[in-house]
């Protein structure tokens, strides 16, 4: 009974989303008033009111990280893209069906995901579907490809997932997003022959030669991801791989002239200036060291540090102010201001919000008793159980962070209490925590009606099922590994 009751705020926040009854931020207010009866009530330790409000007010500072990252991101997207049409490089003409074919495969793995890294919020999928919307597919086969744009959200708005996660695990949010991004290379490889597939079937064809150099433009891509964020950090990591990357796309697929090189130039110089500067205060050990050492705060031992002139947030919205003065639309900035805020808002007040009930059911000690009542029944095979039902429920709640709120401090306890390995068991949880996100409910409405088709959900599902399938089987090996200390 004890259990049940240490359960209540999650399955409170899992049956409020699941029925209907209230959106992801009502839920997460709901599992929180929960949790904190919960905690104030039966926490197997000593935990009173000056303890909750420590818990509290740890969680919002562990929240309050990541606001730049979403604010600051969107803002900058919208400078950056939106005033005076700006573009981002891609093929202008399409003369045969090799041309058709790099245009959509660069929409989907490019420059979909570099839009997704910088923002979030399914930003991607906008901008994949802008560019291929001209290939003439199919409203369902419109959708399914831009959702693709969603298959590398472990670097989604500015790795801040990785951040929250990390606080979560009290691990370091590097080591974390590099262990959670050889789980989604394995993904992308596998995922690769149902985008093939999906291709032929709408008509946009390509030769042994053409999948290879995809294959070989995705690994490359990947890796350079994964590189980038061994020595940058999850932050630019996707920003610095993947804005080369389209560069070097953009000039083999179409040759520009000079005049042509010159134009894109220009529009891609804020993408340009804020990678470059971020890769200097990463790589760079004096400047690394005075933008990290000055004005830094961290209220709790064991959060992250808030260093205002380290945190990539910061200079994106720097780099917003500097992109509206060169492109002379300042007075655009109060409006995009608002409209970063309406588009970000949910979000930031979700993440606090989770934040805050995560550490109180890990203060209170809530989240270790659980993880010892799932021991005691499944032995080290309860490690395979909650990756899904987190998967699931970030699907859910359009969430990562909510999904690793509620069941990142009980997986590592429950990694500590079998005796696994710690790290593989945390980055298996932040991956099946983001996993399903790209099909999640938020994302399907989204997309149906960008698409042109309100209501066909159903039919968007059955056309990503491939996709769900190997996120199933992949976490579920992965658990099976860690369970057997295979991994």
């Amino acid at each position: 009974m004890l259990y049940l009751i240490w359960a209540l705020p999650a399955l409170a926040v899992i049956g409020a989303i699941a029925s209907g009854l209230a959106g992801t931020l009502p839920a997460s207010l709901i599992g929180l008033a929960t949790a904190l009866a919960v905690a104030l009530a039966t926490a197997p330790q000593l935990f009173g009111i000056s303890d909750a409000a420590t818990a509290l007010l740890r969680g919002a500072w562990i929240g309050w990280i990541v606001v730049p990252y979403i604010l600051g991101g969107l803002l900058f997207w919208q400078m950056a893209i939106r005033p005076g049409d700006a573009a981002m490089p891609v093929e202008t003409s399409l003369p045969d069906a090799r041309a058709r074919r790099r245009l959509l495969f660069t929409a989907c793995y490019l420059i979909g995901p570099f839009a997704e890294s910088a923002t979030g919020f399914g930003i991607g999928i906008m901008g994949t579907m802008v560019l291929i919307r001209r290939l003439g597919l199919k409203p369902i086969e419109l959708l399914a490809f831009s959702l693709i744009s969603q298959t590398m959200i472990v670097w989604g708005a500015m790795g801040s997932g990785a951040v929250v996660g990390a606080a979560f695990a009290r691990t370091d949010p590097t080591a974390l997003a590099l262990r959670t991004s050889l789980i989604y290379l394995v993904f992308n490889i596998l995922w690769l022959p149902i985008y093939w597939r999906m291709a032929e079937r709408a008509g946009i064809h390509a030769d042994w030669r053409e999948r290879a150099s995809e294959a070989l433009w995705l690994l490359g891509s990947l890796g350079l991801a994964i590189v980038a964020t061994a020595f940058l950090g999850p932050e630019p990591a996707m920003l610095a791989a993947f804005g080369p990357a389209i560069v070097l796309r953009y000039l083999i697929d179409e040759k520009p002239d000079r005049a042509a090189i010159a134009a894109a130039a220009r529009r891609m110089l804020p993408f340009t200036l804020l990678i470059g500067w971020l890769a200097l205060t990463r790589l760079v050990p004096p400047l690394n060291q005075l933008l990290q050492t000055t004005w830094s705060m961290q209220p709790f031992d064991g959060a992250p540090v808030w260093a205002p002139l380290f945190h990539a947030g910061t200079w994106l919205v720097a780099a917003a102010v500097l992109t509206a003065l060169l492109h002379g639309h300042q007075r655009a900035f109060p409006a995009e201001i608002a409209a970063a805020w309406k588009t970000g808002r949910l979000a930031v007040l979700t993440v606090i919000v989770f934040s805050m009930m995560a550490e109180l059911l890990s203060r209170s000690g809530i989240a270790g008793g659980l993880a010892r009542g799932m021991y005691d029944t499944f032995g080290v095979w309860s490690v395979t159980v909650t990756p899904m039902i987190s998967a699931v429920f970030g699907a859910l709640a359009n969430s990562g962070n909510a999904a690793n709120g509620l069941f990142m401090p009980s997986q590592l306890s429950l990694a500590t209490e079998a005796g696994l390995d710690v790290a593989a068991v945390v980055a298996l949880q932040h991956a099946a925590a983001l996993s399903l996100n790209m099909v999640s409910p938020v994302r399907m409405s989204i997309v149906c009606n960008l698409a042109g088709t309100p209501g066909h959900e159903r039919d968007a599902y059955r056309a990503m099922l491939p996709f769900v399938v190997v996120i199933v089987v992949v976490l579920l090996v992965i658990s099976v590994l860690i369970a057997t200390r295979l991994m």
